[in-house]
């Protein structure tokens, strides 16, 4: 058989990528009720904690999706945007979070 070898990266980004992913859809039925302030803490606050893990495996290149998305859901200083194109900004955001999420490997530090 052979000795296990240790995983050198874990995807640490998976999590959060998918949970940020189901707040997205799950909140193209709240867009224009008073209950997608939550689903902008929840993408946003997901965004940021998913940044983290990106800069931990130094895939600087996500942040270009990552910290638009962070700013646009950004529950305190609100971005109007309405209609078709709001919703298309859920399905893209939910997109990138899945991406993200599967393409980031976090690489493991051994003590």
């Amino acid at each position: 058989m052979g000795t296990p070898v240790a995983p050198t990266f874990t995807r640490s980004a998976l999590a959060p990528g998918l949970l940020g992913a189901m707040a997205l859809l799950a909140g193209l039925a709240l867009i224009d009720g008073e209950g997608f302030i939550i689903i902008r803490y929840a993408v946003s606050i997901l965004a940021l904690i998913i940044t983290v893990f990106v800069i931990q495996a130094k895939s600087w290149w996500w942040l270009l999706a990552l910290l638009p998305i962070a700013v646009l859901w950004n529950p305190i200083v609100i971005i109007p945007l309405e209609g078709q194109g709001w919703a298309s900004a859920q399905y893209i955001a939910a997109l990138a979070f899945i991406i993200v999420g599967i393409r980031t490997k976090v690489p493991v530090q051994h003590d």
